[in-house]
């Protein structure tokens, strides 16, 4: 058995194994940042991430929960029955832009401070999960890895995200996804408009009602959407289109009513334009984050003696995304902080964002990140009051 190790003395020993590994670590995220891979395709990233962790002496699943490119890893060696905390990595990128949400910068400070705390792990008394979770873009990777039982039993889950501020906690919002199908019939346009049933028409008024709602909804809502299909040629009624909608809400269960009210608005569409529509949600929703104030605590101190504060939400600061790491913290305690990574104005999911995730900046917010959580897996190990308040303060919700 490994002889204990003071909480001072874990933290200085895990951010000293991250600048040990520096090189690695920055070299992983580079490689994947190159390498863009969509939604459940990650096959080069989560080979990398994989194979990096067992070089580390990880015994890592491949293929984890039925899903190819989810992944679990543990030391081999570990602290037998403590707390078990788990450090989540996302690898996915997005079609055109590449790594312009930083999934790279997610994955390689998931990567760095699994390995840190590794090197204390036994010491600490401590278990440790790294779990690798595929199409946080929205496949709903960790949603599913979840249904599966990737959660059951963790203490404690972490993640970070990259942007233009330090920030404690983004203001996370639910979403669910509709893909909407329109049917009508063909007909010449010139010369028999009146035997066609118009699929376009249908599409644009249900647009069109979706834009009379805006006016209507809480000031936290969001719904936008776009065509993926809209007709073949302008001589030939369409008879059928296909749109694609994010409908978004402050909570899981304010999502609900807004859902009913824009399918009522696509179906209007469809009915004024003498159309049938279908629709199905493609993927699960995601929830709102429930993230644990205690825990948040304990990395905003690790990040501060690292010479770098986070700041609390505020009017000023408010960053409003939607991840399936809400979904997470209705089963777990969970944090997911923003690490600043490119200046305040450059916005997430832009081709501008994803040169600032291999920039020097980039960087350098991996290896703080990466610091940070490990700091704050000692401190949950190490100190069993925090621990407690951690699941104190958990709420799994309705």
């Amino acid at each position: 058995m490994a002889a204990r190790i003071d909480l001072d003395g874990a933290r200085e020993r895990v951010v000293a194994a991250v600048d040990e590994r520096a090189d690695v670590i920055l070299d992983v995220s580079h490689r994947i940042h190159e390498r863009p891979e969509l939604l459940f395709e990650e096959r080069f990233a989560a080979d990398l991430l994989a194979t990096t962790l067992e070089a580390e002496g990880f015994v890592v699943e491949r293929g984890a929960h039925g899903l190819e490119t989810a992944f679990v890893g543990h030391p081999h060696d570990d602290g037998g029955a403590g707390p078990r905390i788990a450090v989540l990595c996302e690898y996915d990128a997005l079609p055109g832009i590449g790594h312009g949400c930083g999934h790279n910068i997610i994955a390689a400070a998931g990567l760095g401070a699994a390995l840190a705390a590794a090197t204390v792990v036994a010491a600490a008394g401590g278990r440790l999960d790294v779990i690798g979770t595929p199409a946080e873009e929205g496949g709903g990777g960790k949603v599913v890895m979840g249904d599966r039982g990737a959660f059951d039993g963790i203490d404690a889950a972490l993640a970070i995200h990259p942007a233009g501020i330090d920030l404690i906690q983004p203001q996370v919002i639910a979403i669910a996804t509709y893909e909407v199908e329109y049917f009508g019939q063909a007909a010449h346009a010139a010369a028999a408009p009146h035997q066609g049933r118009n699929a376009l028409d249908a599409a644009v008024l249900g647009y069109n009602a979706v834009a009379a709602l805006r006016q209507h909804m809480a000031t936290t809502d969001r719904v936008h959407g776009v065509f993926l299909k809209a007709g073949e040629k302008p001589n030939i009624v369409p008879d059928h289109t296909v749109a694609q909608w994010y409908v978004r809400s402050a909570t899981a269960a304010s999502l609900q009513g807004l859902k009913v009210r824009v399918l009522a608005c696509l179906e209007a569409g469809a009915t004024a334009a003498g159309c049938t529509m279908e629709v199905r949600q493609p993927w699960p929703e995601y929830t709102d984050l429930r993230s644990n104030r205690p825990l948040e605590r304990l990395y905003a101190a690790n990040s501060a003696r690292l010479g770098r504060p986070v700041a609390d939400p505020s009017p000023a600061t408010t960053l409003m995304v939607s991840t399936d790491m809400g979904n997470v913290s209705y089963r777990v305690p969970t944090i997911h902080p923003i690490v600043k990574v490119s200046p305040t104005e450059v916005g997430l999911h832009s081709a501008e964002f994803a040169r600032w995730a291999a920039s020097p900046d980039g960087d350098r917010g991996v290896l703080d990140a990466a610091k940070a959580m490990a700091m704050t897996v000692v401190d949950l190990w190490l100190r069993p009051e925090s621990l407690q308040e951690v699941r104190d303060a958990f709420d799994p919700g309705p």
